[in-house]
C-alpha cells in the first residue's frame, strides 16, 4: 500500500502541476489579451455552473471509492445515475438561462450560458471514471488526459482570442478541457460503461452519496453566492479583481492538498475498518501537508505584488491585498481537507453533512458583514471564516478516530508559527526598494533558506 500511495501521489502531483501550470499560462496569456470584464462575465455564469456540477459530479464518485468490493454494476449504474441527473440539471439550466441574463442586465448570457452549461452532460461519465481511476488507483492515466486536455484546449482558447472572439474563447477552452480528458479516459481504460443496471447495487451507495452531494452543494452554494453577490453589489471589473486574487492560492491548493486529499480518500477508505490505522495516516497526513502548504500559502502572500505585476501587469493590481488575504485563508484550507476526508473515508458522510450545517450560518454572517463595508472586507472575512471552519472540522475526529485536539494542534502548530515568521522576513524585503523582478528573486530564496533553516534548528518532524 505505502508503494501505492507513493506512485498515486507523484503521478496525481504531476497531474496536477502539469495540468495547473498550462491552465495557468494560459489564463496569463489571455489576461494579455481580455479584458477583466469578460472574467468577470465568466465569474458569474460560474456561480451556476459550479453549484450545478455538484450533483453529477460529487457524491456518486466517492461511494464508489468508499466502498471496499465495487464492481462493474456498481460503476455502470452510478453511471445511467448520474448521467440522468446530469441531463436533468441542465434542461433546468437551459430554461432559467433568460431570467439570469435579466437579473445581471445582460441579455448576451443566454446563450453564453446555455454552451456553458453543456459541460454539465459531459462531466457525468467523466466523474465515473475519475472514480474508477482513483479506485483502482491508476493516476498515471489522469495525468495523460489531463496534459493533453490541457495543452489542445489552452492553445484552442488562445487562437479564438487572437481571433478577436473575445468571451468565447473562455467558454470554447471550458467545454473542450472536459471534453478531451473524457475521450483520451475512454481511450486508457479498461472499464467502459455497460448496459447493467441494479437499484440494490445503487441505493446504499445513493445513500452514502446523496449527504456528500448535499454537502458539496452547501460548500458550493454559499461560495458562488459570494461571487453572485460580489457580482450584484459592485461592478464585474472588481469581481475579476477577487476572482484573479483567488486563482494563485487555489492554484496552489489544487496542486498540493488537492493531490494528498484525492489520493488519501482511497487509500484510507482501505484500512476504514482500522480506525487506529486511520489515525495515524491522518496524522502524519496533516503533519506532512501543513509543512509543505502553509510556508507556501505565507511566502505567496508576501510576494503578492511582484508576483501580479510581473506575471499579469499593473493592469490586475488591484487584485493584490485581495491575493494577500486569501492566500492566508489558504493556509487554513489543508487543515480542513485533512479532517474532512477522513470522516468521508471512513463512511460518515453524515457527519460531514451535519458540518456544513454548522459552518454555513457563520459564513453567511461574515459575507453579510463583509460586503456592506466593500470587496476587500469580504476578503478579510472569508480569511476569518477559514480559520473557524478549520477549529470546527477537527472537532469530530476527536471522538470519530480519538484525535484529540491538542494532538491536532501540535500537529499544525510547528509550521504554522514558522510560515508566519518567514512571511513577516520575507515581505520585509519589500523595503529595500529593489526592482520588482529583483525583489521577487530575493524573496523566494530567503523565504525558502529561512523555513528549512528554522525547521532544521527546531527539528520539526515532518522536516524529517
Amino acid at each position: 500500500m505505502k508503494k501505492k500511495i507513493f506512485l498515486g501521489f507523484f503521478w496525481k502531483f504531476n497531474e496536477q502541476i502539469t495540468g495547473q501550470l498550462v491552465t495557468f499560462i494560459v489564463s496569463i496569456v489571455l489576461a494579455r489579451i481580455l479584458t477583466p470584464q469578460d472574467y468577470g462575465i465568466v465569474a458569474l455564469i460560474n456561480v451556476f455552473i459550479s453549484i450545478a456540477d455538484v450533483f453529477v459530479t460529487n457524491g456518486f464518485g466517492s461511494a464508489l471509492i468508499q466502498k471496499k468490493d465495487a464492481d462493474d454494476v456498481d460503476f455502470s449504474t452510478m453511471f445511467y445515475i448520474s448521467g440522468i441527473f446530469s441531463i436533468m440539471v441542465y434542461v433546468v439550466l437551459f430554461l432559467i438561462a433568460p431570467y439570469i441574463a435579466k437579473f445581471y442586465n445582460n441579455s448576451e448570457l443566454t446563450l453564453i450560458f446555455r454552451i456553458f452549461a453543456l459541460k454539465l452532460p459531459l462531466s457525468a461519465f467523466n466523474a465515473i471514471q475519475q472514480a474508477y481511476v482513483s479506485k483502482k488507483m491508476l493516476f498515471q492515466k489522469i495525468f495523460v488526459s489531463t496534459t493533453v486536455s490541457s495543452i489542445v484546449s489552452g492553445l484552442i482558447g488562445i487562437c479564438i482570442a487572437y481571433l478577436g472572439y473575445g468571451i468565447w474563447a473562455l467558454v470554447v477552452q471550458y467545454i473542450l478541457n472536459t471534453v478531451i480528458i473524457s475521450v483520451v479516459l475512454f481511450l486508457q481504460l479498461d472499464w467502459h460503461p455497460q448496459l447493467k443496471f441494479s437499484w440494490a447495487a445503487g441505493k446504499p451507495l445513493l445513500n452514502y452519496g446523496w449527504k456528500i452531494v448535499a454537502t458539496s452543494f452547501l460548500g458550493a452554494f454559499f461560495n458562488q453566492l459570494r461571487t453572485l453577490l460580489l457580482g450584484k453589489v459592485y461592478t464585474p471589473s472588481e469581481l475579476a479583481f477577487y476572482n484573479r486574487g483567488q486563482k494563485f492560492p487555489e492554484l496552489l491548493s489544487q496542486n498540493i492538498d488537492g493531490t494528498i486529499s484525492t489520493v488519501l480518500f482511497p487509500a484510507i477508505s482501505e484500512y476504514n475498518n482500522d480506525l487506529p490505522k486511520v489515525k495515524n495516516m491522518i496524522r502524519k497526513s496533516l503533519r506532512i501537508s501543513t509543512f509543505i502548504i502553509m510556508p507556501l500559502m505565507f511566502g505567496m502572500a508576501a510576494t503578492a505584488k511582484p508576483i501580479i505585476l510581473i506575471l499579469l501587469t499593473s493592469k490586475w493590481i488591484a487584485s493584490v491585498p485581495y491575493m494577500q488575504y486569501l492566500c492566508i485563508a489558504g493556509a487554513f484550507g489543508t487543515v480542513s481537507n485533512t479532517n474532512m476526508q477522513a470522516i468521508s473515508a471512513i463512511g460518515r458522510s453524515d457527519v460531514l453533512l451535519k458540518l456544513e450545517l454548522m459552518k454555513k450560518p457563520l459564513y453567511l454572517i461574515l459575507l453579510i458583514i463583509g460586503l456592506k463595508i466593500s470587496v476587500l472586507a469580504v476578503a478579510y472575512t472569508m480569511t476569518i471564516y477559514a480559520v473557524c471552519a478549520a477549529l470546527l472540522n477537527m472537532s469530530p475526529n476527536r471522538k470519530l478516530l480519538n484525535y484529540k485536539f491538542k494532538e491536532q494542534i501540535a500537529d499544525i502548530l510547528p509550521a504554522l508559527v514558522l510560515s508566519i515568521i518567514m512571511f513577516i522576513i520575507v515581505n520585509s524585503i519589500t523595503l529595500l526598494n529593489l526592482s520588482m523582478l529583483l525583489t521577487f528573486v530575493v524573496q523566494i530564496f530567503v523565504g525558502i533558506f529561512v523555513y528549512v533553516f528554522l525547521s532544521m534548528i527546531f527539528k520539526l518532524e515532518a522536516y524529517k
